[in-house]
């Protein structure tokens, strides 16, 4: 498989292998589908190279079980029977709190500040080598997760862990912090012409 070639090669002292094997923050952004889905098509490739997978799902609900779960789950089990790829752990934060808004949105709040307080703990022990924040720029721009702080704990975190964030409106300030930033623009929907989504495509 050809490699590209970087543009620009910056006067950091570093080998061309350092800068290489440097963790990533990635960012995926921008209105259009897809943003979770690309995540987690990159941790089918960490969990392929080995990496323990942590998935921190915000604002979806914890009831609702996607088709990307299913699939990551099952090579969960497939690593604990064979020893293939990499452990595989699944965590759900709330009861969907953005796309049903009913009851105490406090509560939502506390709730998401935890699963980030969780998300720290883990970066802090190097529990995983791939993390998906699903959602996660939700609860900075509501407020209930300090930009400032996630920036600061992503930048000096420990070890080798790459860190994918998903979500729409991705706050300037993470986006200048992120390594690799996507856009997902769109050009044409079904929800365009009505059709609603469908099993296997949106979940």
């Amino acid at each position: 498989m050809p490699q590209g070639k970087p543009s620009n090669v910056p006067a950091d002292g570093l080998t061309t292998r350092q800068r290489r094997n440097r963790p990533l923050l990635v960012v995926h952004t921008g209105q259009m589908k897809g943003k979770s889905t690309a995540a987690f098509g990159m941790a089918l490739r960490a969990w392929t190279a080995g990496m323990p997978i942590g998935v921190f799902q915000f604002v979806k609900s914890a009831k609702w079980r996607v088709g990307e779960e299913n699939a990551l789950r099952a090579l969960g089990e497939v690593h604990e029977r064979t020893g293939q790829g990499a452990p595989v752990t699944w965590h759900k934060m709330g009861e969907g709190w953005s796309w049903i808004q009913r009851g105490d949105q406090a509560d939502h709040a506390a709730d998401a500040l935890e699963g980030w307080r969780q998300i720290q703990r883990d970066l802090a022990a190097q529990r995983y080598g791939f993390y998906v924040l699903d959602e996660f720029t939700y609860p900075m721009k509501w407020g209930w997760v300090d930009v400032d702080e996630v920036v600061a704990t992503l930048a000096g975190r420990p070890g080798f862990q790459h860190v994918v964030i998903t979500g729409r409106d991705a706050d300037p300030r993470l986006v200048e912090a992120a390594d690799l930033v996507a856009e997902l623009t769109k050009v044409k929907h079904p929800m365009d012409a009505g059709q609603k989504g469908q099993k296997g495509i949106e979940w």
